[in-house]
């Protein structure tokens, strides 16, 4: 019978004197092929180029990690709005908010006779009332979650997901920030409250690197709220660029002022109480209790009922 050319050529190196290292007695053929292959792999790894990793990363800036969309269709959109030709679902509702124009206190009036901009009070709201959430918001043509539970792709094509998701079914998208540039190059500020225009499932313009699919809005990629829009001097249908930020990147501006969505505001407030536990008479008589470094990240609030079926 003719040897396996691997077993033939360990047997030669045990034979010729210097070729191996010494090996133990074999109790069987199966004990010698076990060490044969071993003896190979180990030959194997010698011969393979050593791959060097670097002791310590160098971690990605912002804005590779979220490079700008360019060129965006930007179309408006706002709580309340009804349904319409170019905008078959009402805005009553969000994608993650049956309740949204309720939870946002009213009617996001986009008639600038009814709103107020003032850039040095950092009003950009309806003007009968005051938002309970951030009125710098926007929608983008993806949902992670469908029918209570994520899309199986969420995980992977999200680049935040693994260190914000807190249970199956509870949006990590809600809330998120990004920075909007004119053509002039202002930018500005704003919240993800919604999905669309017209589709929820185009991760891979939302994440990757496609253009939005064409739509009765001539493509457009990005809804903006009618603060967004007079901050940025914007038309019912311009161009704009786009990308995530982190909240902690947000500057100072109206986009911080209002909303318990807010993470700017949350922020504010924690500070507050901080300095008030730490100069209250009480607090000098009881031992300090250490406070956490940040305040925690808020988790999105959604109502009972289920998120409206959305073909925005």
């Amino acid at each position: 019978m003719k040897r396996p050319p691997l077993i033939a050529g360990l047997v030669l190196a045990f034979l010729v004197p210097g070729l191996a290292p010494a090996a133990p007695p074999f109790q069987s053929s199966a004990d010698f092929e076990k060490y044969a292959r071993a003896l190979r792999e180990s030959a194997l790894l010698k011969l393979e180029p050593r791959v060097l990793m670097p002791t310590t990363a160098s971690p990605l800036s912002t804005t590779e990690r979220f490079p700008w969309k360019r060129n965006i269709v930007t179309t408006i959109f706002w709580v309340g709005e009804s349904a319409a030709v170019n905008n078959p679902v009402h805005n009553y509702s969000s994608s993650w908010d049956v309740n949204w124009a309720t939870t946002f206190g009213g009617y996001d009036n986009p008639d600038p006779k009814g709103r107020k901009t003032d850039l040095r009070t950092g009003e950009f709201r309806a003007a009968h009332f005051v938002p309970q959430l951030n009125p710098f918001y926007f929608a983008l043509p993806y949902n992670d979650v469908s029918g209570g539970h994520h899309k199986p792709e969420a995980s992977k094509v999200i680049p935040w997901f693994r260190e914000t998701v807190q249970k199956d079914g509870q949006s990590v998208l809600e809330d998120r920030w990004i920075v909007v540039k004119n053509r002039f190059g202002k930018e500005c500020y704003a919240q993800w409250a919604d999905c669309g225009p017209f589709r929820t499932d185009h991760w891979q313009y939302v994440f990757g690197s496609e253009r939005p699919k064409p739509n009765l809005n001539k493509g457009a990629g990005l809804d903006v709220s009618p603060a967004v829009r007079d901050f940025l001097g914007i038309s019912s249908t311009d161009v704009t660029d786009w990308r995530f930020v982190e909240w902690r990147e947000v500057p100072q501006g109206p986009w911080r002022r209002f909303g318990e969505n807010n993470h700017w505001v949350q922020n504010d407030r924690y500070q507050r109480n901080r300095v008030a536990q730490a100069s209250s008479p009480a607090s000098r008589s009881m031992p300090k209790v250490p406070l956490p470094p940040t305040p925690p990240a808020p988790a999105p609030a959604t109502p009972a009922g289920g998120p409206r079926v959305d073909a925005r």
